[in-house]
């Protein structure tokens, strides 16, 4: 029987660039927040939850009954307090591992996201990867979360825990979709749309 995966998807940020939230963004007339937690959902977690922060009551108002929202404090300092806040809320969570994913990267879709689901276990990182450049979702085994919620800190996410490991293993998804992120409103055109 496959370990069960706990979903966390990070949503709190404010979109200074795009001008608003890009949780609440809609691309192809569904927001990016919906989006995301349905592609989790059809990977295999086992449960969902939405790190929160700007715009909180709005997005909450978005999640399905199913999904727990979880609040960020000091979520304005950056993503690592955001990827703190969701680990530190896993706590009681029977999961083998955490599938963490950005609420701005509408083209990973579901079939990506349940490869890197599909090599869970309580002692790895699997980070998804686009043409051999390594990117998101990342998935941490249990082993891990505590030690990486005390390295995130401020715009910090896992990116220092993660740098020089050479334990990391890299899972090619770029076969299924690509891992660019949505930072202006010009981005919705599409992964390479500047370049048409």
């Amino acid at each position: 029987m496959p370990e069960p995966v706990a979903g966390l998807l990070l949503a709190a940020g404010a979109g200074r660039r795009f001008g608003g939230p890009k949780a609440l963004v809609e691309y192809d007339g569904e927001p990016l927040v919906q989006r995301a937690v349905r592609n989790l959902a059809e990977a295999g977690c086992a449960s969902v939850r939405v790190v929160v922060g700007a715009s909180a009551e709005q997005v909450r108002e978005l999640l399905p009954p199913d999904v727990t929202a979880v609040s960020a404090p000091r979520w304005q300092d950056g993503m690592g307090e955001s990827l703190k806040a969701g680990l530190e809320s896993l706590a009681g969570e029977p999961a083998a591992a955490v599938l963490v994913h950005l609420v701005d990267l509408p083209w990973v879709p579901a079939a990506a996201l349940a490869r890197i689901v599909g090599a869970a276990a309580e002692d790895v990182v699997v980070r998804a990867a686009y043409q051999g450049v390594p990117g998101h979702p990342v998935l941490f085994g249990r082993r891990w979360w505590s030690e990486i919620a005390d390295s995130a800190h401020g715009d910090h996410g896992a990116r220092d825990w993660l740098r020089g490991r050479g334990d990391v293993r890299l899972v090619e998804c770029g076969d299924l979709g690509s891992g660019s992120d949505v930072d202006r409103p010009g981005d919705l055109a599409g992964p390479g749309a500047e370049r048409r």
